[in-house]
């Protein structure tokens, strides 16, 4: 075995003609085909995990996810087809179960679906069978199957209704089906006329609604599986995915009629908010959900035009396929008919809604059409691909992306990358043309002559490069682009060359079964190998150049040295290691095979599944990576060589990978005028920024100052208020000290006099005590002397009246035989009165419940006729069906009832034997016993009247209570309400007790401005007192003028201000008229809001005391309902105990009779 193993690396590409070929694993992961394996892609980590196919199936056909996004189910066609179920939550993608059609030869699934709960499976199978097979596909079992069309009607979708697992729909070219699981088979629950219409997409918006698309461009609603109505999709974008159809299709030819085409819908999807469907050539619309049950367009999401091109392309115009959205309905992906993947964010769509929308590439721009050519760089990680859809890709196989990407107005035939990665060579039908590759372009510099070249290759050297025209090779030099050889020996076209590793030798193959080996330098051929029957298409060297390995029409690989082969192995495709060791080689079953190298003499290969087609090329690189190709599809592979212990085997020459690329004088110029413009704008910019942040900060600075300012006016004003409350807090804390011990001085004398009556009482009444002692005693001893006396009494009395009746006991025993005689007769009279009112009732019973079956069978008919109409008539059945249950329980409850009357009735039975019994013991005549009989009988009737009225009051009781428990909890209500008002007044309550300290706060303010005004007016008064003194020495100078005048002048200069001060009096006075008023204005605004917080008092206490008598008064109302209900509850046990006695009287009967004939006698003796 081969010690060197290929380990999946990356795959560029995406299979169509899958059905469901794109779903979402989670919000960051996609699950999509590629070649022969299902690729999980997660979106932000760019790395792939492979799923591979089986190894007989010739291919994949249908997807289906399951709800839960755990399951994948694949359908493989082949011989005999199979759906794979994988477990997606494990790394490798777990294989659980594999599904057949059991006894029956299916070649293919063309679509799958999961229920909604992911336990079952639907598979609708290819023609000529059709046939629906409904899997249990845990158990790998088939429960029923069912053919849906023939062959000229195709099925293009199945589906089960998210809302019920058991309801199936099946579309296609003029078939619409609703099927539904029961008893082990699919029914057919809709025949809707369809005949005429190509159903291609449908999906479930509601539990009875689906909406489907058909070919002609026509979205119709269908409810219960008939047609309802038809959804208007018409819109510019319509007309214009039209027109733009026109184009491309007079592009490709210009005879086309001008009449417009019609768009038709491919893919539909429901979401949360509505539902999406294509609508046209790459166009999506989405459609939201109305209050009236209909639809609106919202919004159009286009693919992108090329930015390269003015004219339509065929990007724009591609089939949407598929569409899926992630589990949290964040992004939106679709897959197209030309192979590309798109996504967008629902999300931005929501965000912008008036903007134009287009989609995005999901991974990459990938070939639409099969691959033809295929290159390796050497010096760059870098892979050339080309394709019949007439582009050139660039490949980075370390970085996952595309580089570069060119199309052509041809198709290309073949190519090959120079080792230096920055040429490329391409061959046309006209010419092959010599390519630079640019950082974002691939452009032309040298054209040759060379016609229709289907294969080229570089030099490992790259100094030089071979083409083929025809049957003949040329050689070429790069650096002078001289035709250096023409290499003439083949006789029809030759299919492959290849350049020994020293770049002396090459090696080609033709259709004309010849191998021939070059010398490059001389043009001479130095061996060959020809085999007329075999057409060789691929031809390589070994490792050492010694031996050459070609494949052709005979599908085997050939090992040919000195012109001999040596070993054949079958395989399609070759390529060789550089290592030497491996060989890998492609088979026409579409798998890549791991052969040790020489060939071993057995068939011992390593197989990897890779294609589901021929491989025709593979190609491998110097740093040990392997890339393949297949013919017929547009998916390029890549695996990485490894060694069996998951190591990267070390090549014998490590080769640097170089990052300098290409660019022309005339890009760099414009980039750099470019920049140099950007550099001035951003300037411009920077200063603009400066400038506004600098009058921002100017703004910002004085809105600071203000601020501050403020602050600190109102830390001040605080402090001052803070102070005042701390000495009225000091003030109230030492008056609550003095009020509180006056109220200690109280509570202590109190006690004390307290203390002292109470003594006194217990003295009073201690003496009282013991007199009651000593009169209870005195009590006792003469009711003892009474018993003593009164026993000996009744002891003689007793033995009196022993002798007596034993005589009579004797003469009563014969009439007491005869009594119990007519008893068991009457007992058994009543016994079958009671059998014919049971089966009375029985019958009743049973009518009653014919009836409402009846009843019920007539209900259950008209629901599954009305079921097909609204969501209203479908409410009303669920009523109608309470109701029958609600009757249901009200027939057991009447039921209970009557069992409940049964017993009291056998109870009343009971108390008339008794009856009986104690009429046959007493001293009458028969006459007496008929009337006592009679008398009873009527009692019975009166008590069944009794027991009637007493149901009666019962059922009104029980009436009169629900009323009353209604009203309680109104009150309830009204309580809490009450609470909520109570609330309120409390918060307003102590709003006004803030206003109060407030106010408070301004009264002691004014207090103090009103005791410097007085202390003022005492100096003013102290003041007048001494100018009254000293006038009054100044009297005493009357005689004296000169002292009188000094005298005065003294008092002028004394008390005689200036006029300075005489102003300042003036204003002071004008200060103090302001204060006054003020002061005024303040009392008389402290007297208003006294009163209101009364008034406000009052009414508080006024609301709370009538708070207090409602619930006073709804407590009592409670008070008297719970003791109605323990009356009520104390009657129910008194029934059931009278219920239990019956039983337990009935059930000793017949042991009793003999104890109550005892019983009688003593009642005569009595």
């Amino acid at each position: 075995m081969a010690t060197v193993v290929a380990q999946s690396h990356f795959i560029f590409g995406l299979r169509t003609g899958v059905t469901n070929n794109l779903c979402f694993f989670d919000e960051q992961t996609v699950v999509f085909p590629s070649g022969n394996n299902c690729v999980c892609y997660n979106t932000v980590q760019k790395c792939q995990r492979f799923i591979p196919g089986s190894e007989k199936s010739r291919g994949m056909r249908a997807l289906a996810i399951s709800a839960n996004r755990r399951y994948l189910a694949v359908s493989e066609y082949g011989e005999k087809a199979t759906v794979t179920v994988y477990d997606l939550q494990h790394e490798q993608g777990r294989k659980r179960k594999v599904l057949t059609a059991g006894d029956t030869l299916v070649q293919e699934f063309v679509c799958m679906a999961f229920s909604p709960d992911s336990k079952y499976l639907i598979g609708q199978t290819g023609s000529p069978e059709w046939m629906l097979m409904f899997w249990l596909w845990e158990k790998q079992k088939v429960l029923v199957s069912v053919k849906t069309t023939n062959s000229n009607n195709p099925i293009t979708q199945v589906s089960f209704n998210p809302y019920n697992n058991m309801q199936v729909c099946v579309s296609g070219t003029g078939v619409f089906k609703l099927f539904r699981y029961s008893e082990g088979a699919l029914k057919q629950s809709s025949f809707p006329k369809v005949e005429t219409i190509n159903f291609l997409c449908h999906t479930w918006t509601a539990a009875e609604q689906v909406i489907a698309g058909t070919s002609t461009g026509r979205l119709l609603v269908f409810e219960s599986g008939n047609l309802r109505r038809e959804i208007n999709i018409t819109s510019k974008t319509v007309q214009e995915q039209s027109d733009r159809q026109m184009e491309i299709k007079k592009n490709k030819d210009t005879d086309v009629d001008e009449a417009p085409t019609v768009s038709s819908i491919t893919a539909i999807l429901s979401y949360s908010k509505g539902f999406v469907c294509s609508v046209g050539p790459g166009t999506v619309c989405l459609f939201e959900k109305t209050e009236e049950d209909s639809y609106r367009k919202s919004r159009d999401i286009q693919i992108p035009p090329d930015p390269y091109r003015n004219e339509v392309t065929q990007a724009e115009c591609q089939e949407i396929d598929t569409m899926c959205i992630s589990p949290a309905e964040e992004t939106l992906a679709i897959s197209t008919d030309q192979a590309q993947l798109y996504s967008i964010s629902l999300s931005a769509v929501d965000m912008n809604k008036e903007e134009k929308h287009h989609f995005e590439f999901l991974f990459q721009s990938f070939h639409s059409k099969s691959i033809t050519g295929l290159s390796i760089c050497i010096r760059k990680p870098l892979i050339a691909t080309s394709s019949l859809d007439h582009s050139v890709h660039i490949w980075n196989y370390e970085t996952k992306v595309l580089e570069l990407y060119k199309e052509f107005q041809e198709e290309a035939y073949s190519l090959a990358l120079h080792p230096t990665g920055l040429f490329i060579l391409v061959g046309f039908a006209d010419k092959l043309r010599l390519m630079s590759l640019l950082i974002d372009d691939i452009r032309t510099f040298k054209e040759f002559t060379v016609r229709g070249c289907r294969e080229c290759a570089f030099s490992h050297g790259g100094h030089m490069f071979a083409a083929v025209n025809g049957n003949v090779i040329h050689i070429y030099s790069f650096t002078s682009f001289e035709n250096v050889l023409n290499l003439k020996a083949h006789n029809r076209k030759v299919c492959g060359i290849e350049w020994s590793l020293d770049d002396s030798r090459l090696v080609s193959c033709g259709m004309d079964g010849a191998v021939y080996e070059w010398n490059t330098q001389t043009g001479k051929r130095e061996s060959e190998n020809v085999l007329k029957s075999c057409s060789y298409t691929g031809v390589a060297f070994s490792s050492d150049c010694k031996t050459i390995l070609a494949v052709g029409t005979h599908l085997t690989l050939k090992e040919i040295q000195d012109c001999q082969v040596l070993r054949e192995v079958p395989d399609t495709a070759i390529a060789v290691s550089h290592c030497g060791r491996v060989i890998f080689t492609g088979t026409s079953s579409g798998t890549i095979r791991a052969i040790k190298y020489p060939l071993p003499i057995q068939k011992e290969w390593i197989t990897y599944q890779a294609h589901c087609g021929p491989v025709t090329k593979v190609s491998l690189n110097a740093n040990i990576y392997c890339q393949c190709r297949v013919c017929n599809t547009s998916c390029l592979l890549m695996w990485k060589i490894i060694d069996k212990e998951g190591r990267g085997l070390k090549s014998s020459k490590q080769i640097i990978h170089t990052e300098e690329i290409l660019a022309t004088k005339s890009d760099l110029e414009e980039k750099m005028q470019q920049m140099l413009e950007l550099k001035m704008h951003l300037e411009e910019l920077q200063m603009e920024n400066e400038y506004q942040l600098r009058l921002k900060d100017m703004s910002y600075n004085e809105k600071i100052k203000e601020t501050s300012d403020k602050f600190t006016q109102q830390i001040e004003s605080l402090k001052a208020a803070q102070q005042a409350m701390a000495t009225e807090m000091e003030k109230q804390e030492h008056e609550y000290q003095e009020s509180s011990a006056e109220v200690t001085v109280k509570h202590s004398k109190e006690l004390k006099d307290l203390e002292l009556s109470y003594s006194q009482k217990l003295i009073v009444e201690h003496e009282r005590y013991q007199d009651l002692q000593h009169k209870h005693q005195r009590m006792q001893e003469d009711y003892e002397n009474q018993l003593k006396s009164a026993e000996e009494s009744k002891t003689q009395a007793l033995e009196r009246l022993t002798q007596h009746y034993e005589a009579k006991l004797q003469e009563k025993t014969q009439l007491l035989a005869q009594c119990q005689d007519d008893a068991q007769q009457q007992i058994r009279e009543f016994k079958e009165i009671v059998k014919q009112v049971e089966e009375d009732e029985e019958k009743m019973i049973h009518d009653i419940q014919i009836k409402y079956e009846k009843k019920l069978h007539t209900e259950k008919e008209t629901n599954t006729n009305l079921k097909g109409e609204t969501g209203i008539m479908t409410q009303k059945l669920y009523s109608l069906q309470r109701q029958i249950n609600d009757k249901s329980t009200d027939i057991n409850n009447l039921e209970k009832e009557r069992q409940g009357q049964l017993g009291l009735i056998r109870s009343l039975e009971s108390d008339i034997e008794d009856l009986k019994r104690q009429i046959a013991g007493h001293e009458k005549t028969s006459q007496d016993k008929d009337n006592t009989i009679a008398s009873l009988k009527k009692k019975n009737q009166e008590l069944e009247k009794l027991k009637f009225v007493l149901d009666f009051h019962l059922n009104e009781l029980k009436k009169q209570i629900e009323p009353q428990q209604d009203d309680i909890s109104e009150k309830k209500a009204r309580i809490h309400q009450l609470e909520e008002e109570l609330v309120q007044i409390d918060k307003s309550n102590t709003q006004l007790k803030l206003i109060i300290s407030e106010l408070r706060l301004k009264l002691r303010t004014r207090d103090k401005e009103m005791h410097k005004e007085m202390q003022k007016a005492k100096d003013l008064e102290t003041y007048l007192q001494r100018l009254k003194s000293d006038l009054h020495s100044c009297a005493g100078f009357i005689q004296d003028p000169r002292k009188l005048k000094d005298s005065v002048q003294m008092m002028y200069a004394r008390y005689v201000p200036q006029t300075k001060e005489v102003e300042k009096s003036s204003v002071d006075e004008d200060i103090q008229r302001v204060f006054c008023r003020q002061r005024d204005h303040l009392e008389r605004t402290v007297n208003s809001l006294k009163m209101k917080l009364a008034k406000s008092a009052e009414e508080h206490e006024k609301v709370y005391v009538r708070i207090m008598k409602e619930n006073v008064t709804l407590i009592t109302e409670i008070n008297e309902l719970r003791k109605e209900l323990f009356a009520l509850k104390t009657q129910i046990k008194d029934y059931k105990a009278q219920l239990a006695t019956f039983k337990k009287s009935n059930k000793s009967r017949p042991s009793s009779e003999p104890s109550s004939t005892q019983k009688a006698k003593h009642e005569d003796v009595s």
